[in-house]
């Protein structure tokens, strides 16, 4: 059977998603991928397609209105997968933390392999996170890993998974069980 594994070590996509930051880590990140730090030498494209990316690279704090795209664009990506939170704000919520529309972390919702700190981090800091990334994507596996909030499980059919609208509506119901209460 042809191993895809040493190759998708060579050349892993990077989707980035921006879930509230100041955009401080967001020029940082572009720093990374300009001729002075040439991330593009370890083989990494940014893509802005989940479906074909396997390291997923998000920036500031979970608020109310980027939660559900958050868990959306994990969902999609396929197995297996690797999720980089940079900066502080990212791992903690930073100084945003306990503000009314801040929901903290990006680990309440979907499992983070790679945290890397900084306010902002520099481009040094996310360059070894993403070879850290590098290395654990290459000794995962193919099976589905499910963020922690806003998850219904996706459809099979015929063998084939289908992963669209696996990532719920902030307070719709998860299960029936939930439904029915809902309906009481």
């Amino acid at each position: 059977m042809f191993d895809l594994k040493k190759y998708r070590k060579k050349s892993p996509w990077i989707l980035h998603y921006n879930a509230g930051s100041c955009n401080g880590c967001d020029i940082e990140i572009l720093a990374c991928l300009a001729p002075k730090y040439d991330l593009e030498r370890f083989g990494v494209i940014n893509t802005g397609n989940p479906k074909q990316s396997d390291i997923f690279l998000v920036t500031g704090p979970v608020t109310f209105r980027s939660r559900e795209r958050l868990v959306e664009l994990y969902t999609q990506m396929p197995e297996p997968k690797v999720v980089v939170a940079v900066g502080s704000c990212t791992c903690t919520g930073g100084v945003f933390r306990d503000m009314y529309n801040v929901e903290d972390g990006i680990d309440r919702y979907i499992p983070v392999d790679v945290y890397i700190p900084g306010c902002a981090a520099s481009p040094e800091l996310i360059i070894d996170g993403i070879v850290k990334a590098v290395d654990i994507l290459e000794s995962k596996t193919k099976e589905i890993e499910k963020p922690f909030k806003l998850f219904k499980e996706p459809n099979s059919e015929d063998g084939i998974i289908n992963r669209r609208d696996t990532a719920l509506k902030v307070g719709e119901p998860t299960t029936k069980e939930d439904k029915k209460n809902e309906e009481d």
